[in-house]
């Protein structure tokens, strides 16, 4: 199977074109000591439909490993006490901070909520010192994913087919 991948930044927080949900049963929060459990379970559950992969195989210990790198944040969704969604952000040395997971539990799809959660993913990483926010989609995610991040501000600056082969 062959797809599409698509690398988006922000060079600012001025271009964020910010999406906010006006719900109060409406949070995003950082999560600070995760269960390896628990951010399996939400790797599974929002990157299932997308053929994420590529922590399938990891341990607790490297779960937990990943997780306690000071570079890296996880923040998730919740509308009405229930798990909607996460990101995960990933600061780097020069400046950039990267949104290296981002997503929405399926059942929670069409209600406005991909956009502030990526307004919110933006804003954290600016909040982090960054000068520059990335990161990439691909024709294997949600058909929505794309105008999401452009309909934030998000600008494409690069591209790259790449196969995959099927499970």
């Amino acid at each position: 199977m062959r797809a599409t991948r698509t690398y988006l930044e922000l060079t600012g927080r001025a271009g964020l074109l910010p999406k906010h949900s006006d719900r109060q049963d409406v949070r995003v929060d950082r999560i600070e000591r995760c269960a390896a459990s628990f951010w399996r379970s939400l790797y599974e559950e929002v990157g299932g439909p997308y053929y994420w992969v590529d922590r399938l195989p990891w341990s607790d210990a490297e779960i937990s490993a990943y997780l306690s790198d000071p570079d890296i944040s996880l923040w998730v969704l919740t509308v009405d006490g229930e798990v909607a969604g996460y990101f995960e952000l990933r600061r780097s040395g020069e400046g950039s901070v990267e949104i290296a997971y981002f997503g929405l539990r399926p059942g929670f799809y069409g209600r406005g909520l991909g956009g502030h959660l990526l307004t919110v993913a933006a804003e954290r990483a600016f909040d982090l010192g960054a000068h520059r926010v990335w990161l990439h989609t691909s024709t294997l995610d949600h058909p929505a994913a794309l105008q999401n991040y452009l309909n934030r501000g998000f600008t494409p600056y690069r591209s790259e087919e790449y196969d995959i082969t099927p499970i």
